[in-house]
């Protein structure tokens, strides 16, 4: 990825997406790249008459809530442009996006096929529409890294420096 400028990553609060902030900040530390993490939301019947505030600073929250599972708050030496969109996921993403020198990195779906033909893939959205590379991270290569410490009794790798 030489000559990574950005590197946008979506959150969602799935395992997938913090799979997809480990790898993102992983990479924008390596590139000395920006990191864009990138939370979208829109208003839904089911959220009634909430004020678009309240669901605008609801995934705000999320950001930060997952920069804190995943690091135990935002990462130390990285330039960080978080960006809370109003708008469905795939043209969240795909919008923050500034050209082909980024990077997109997104958690791999995890949804049930029934969910993901009613709304739509994510990651297929981005695949064919983004002008950058598109990373799908599973939440398995997450595992996998949490795997050894957790029998082990060492300390975990997201808590660590980056």
């Amino acid at each position: 990825m030489t000559g990574t400028t950005r590197v946008i990553v979506g959150l969602s609060g799935s395992l997938s997406s913090l799979a997809a902030l480990y790898h993102a900040v992983g990479e924008a530390a390596r590139h000395e790249a920006v990191l864009v993490p990138v939370a979208a939301w829109t208003a839904s019947e089911r959220d009634g008459l909430r004020p678009l505030s309240e669901l605008e600073h609801a995934a705000r929250r999320r950001l930060d809530i997952a920069f804190e599972q995943a690091y135990g708050g935002y990462p130390a030496g990285l330039v960080i442009h978080p960006l809370v969109v109003n708008a469905e996921p795939g043209p969240a993403l795909v919008g923050a996006v500034t050209g082909p020198a980024d990077l997109l990195v997104l958690g791999a779906a995890t949804r049930r096929r029934l969910d993901r033909l009613r709304h739509g893939s994510v990651a297929r959205h981005c695949r064919h529409r983004a002008s950058c590379p598109v990373v799908e991270v599973s939440p398995s290569a997450l595992l996998t890294r949490l795997e050894l410490p957790a029998r082990t009794g060492a300390p975990l790798p997201l808590l660590g420096r980056v």
